[in-house]
């Protein structure tokens, strides 16, 4: 008995939809050489699942987030692209805030009610880049573009997340910044970025206390640093001042833990130094 004659457009669209998080878009199959009755007939079998008008799961129904992020970026076209809330989430830097959002060159207006599009003229290739197979609006871009909805704190999380990512440092930042200027969003997010105020944190504590300090009229501190001492808490993450000899220390596990003995107030204390 012969083998079953495996089809060449039937290699190339397992491999086109494993790189695209498990989907693939009709006009992509039909490029491959599957025609339409193909198509017709393996969504009636199960082997496509339409998840999208013209998109398709394939093999099951059920799509990972990047998948799901895949499939919305396909149905808006060849030139549409991940960006804002979705693309900050994508990078890790930022959370996806309700509808997945994408940005599409400005001579294209694609209707997706469940998605939130955006026509972008001013995108350029310096802009774009492709993160885990997924057409995205770049690192920078995507800042400024989150930088015009939000607030200082939030902006300064998403830089710090950036850092701590190894995608880019402040300073990096502020060069890239430099071309953009005029730009929506740019003039905040280089604000936030100020040397004279901006400092990397490693948690929402720290973030907060800044704005604190900074309105005690005390200098930006050093937070990179620990405690060191011989106490129960020794190695708690500190604010140091240099040039007010000043440490603020972070004894929320202290709290947390519910110790006896100490009033809640004595836990958060700023110390002077000799």
């Amino acid at each position: 008995m012969a083998g079953r004659i495996v089809q060449p457009w039937s290699v190339a669209a397992w491999a086109l939809a494993e790189r695209q998080h498990g989907v693939v878009a009709r006009r992509q199959l039909l490029a491959l050489g599957l025609g339409a009755k193909g198509i017709e007939h393996r969504l009636a079998i199960g082997r496509l699942h339409s998840i999208r008008r013209g998109i398709y799961a394939v093999g099951r129904p059920s799509v990972t987030r990047e998948g799901r992020w895949m499939a919305a970026v396909l149905s808006c076209g060849p030139r549409a692209w991940l960006s804002h809330g979705s693309a900050a989430a994508l990078w890790g830097i930022g959370e996806e805030e309700g509808k997945t959002e994408v940005s599409v060159d400005a001579s294209r207006a694609p209707t997706r009610s469940d998605l939130r599009v955006h026509r972008r003229a001013t995108l350029t290739l310096t802009d774009l880049t492709v993160e885990r197979n997924i057409p995205v609006t770049g690192l920078v871009r995507t800042l400024v573009d989150r930088a015009v909805r939000l607030g200082r704190a939030e902006l300064e999380a998403a830089i710090n997340a950036a850092d701590r990512r190894g995608l880019i440092d402040p300073e990096s930042l502020r060069a890239a910044l430099q071309p953009l200027a005029g730009q929506p969003g740019v003039g905040r997010l280089r604000g936030v970025l100020d040397r004279r105020t901006f400092v990397l944190t490693d948690s929402e504590l720290e973030r907060r206390f800044l704005p604190l300090a900074r309105a005690a009229g005390l200098p930006p501190p050093n937070v990179s640093s620990k405690c060191v001492d011989l106490r129960p808490d020794a190695g708690r993450r500190s604010a140091h001042f240099a040039d007010q000899a000043l440490i603020a220390t972070d004894c929320a596990h202290a709290l947390r833990e519910g110790r006896s003995g100490t009033a809640p107030g004595s836990h958060h204390h700023a110390s002077g130094g000799a």
